[in-house]
């Protein structure tokens, strides 16, 4: 069974910077996709960042793209996000997840792990 536990969430003003971090348990997951996710009141959840398991291959939905970065650490079994320039639409849980495969998808239903979420507020 594998377990993620996303951490560093918190209230910042537009403009503000923020790291979150995501500690898988359970199995090696060095081998695995792993992405971020994010879900807004009255919104469905939507994907926000996704890495390989060498982290050599990122993507990002266009909403955050230069903005945010997407890193992991697979001796410390961790994968971050970096946000910078925040914005009051990105005001949202969020989500780490891990794919039992190599390949890398934008598709919330392809993950097979999910973390409890950590939220995020911007205020304006």
């Amino acid at each position: 069974q594998v377990q993620l536990v996303e951490s560093g969430g918190g209230l910042v003003q537009a403009g503000a910077s923020l790291r979150l971090s995501c500690a898988a348990s359970g199995r090696t997951f060095s081998s695995y996709a792993m992405a971020w996710f994010r879900q807004a009141p009255g919104k469905e959840r939507e994907f926000v960042a996704a890495t390989s398991w060498s982290g050599g291959y990122t993507h990002y939905a266009d909403s955050v793209q230069a903005r945010f970065s997407i890193s992991r650490d697979n001796a410390k079994n961790t994968v971050y996000l970096q946000m910078n320039s925040l914005k009051p639409e990105d005001t949202a849980v969020y989500y780490c997840a891990i794919r039992m495969s190599t390949i890398v998808t934008m598709t919330a239903s392809s993950y097979d792990y999910w973390g409890q979420g950590t939220q995020v507020t911007v205020s304006s």
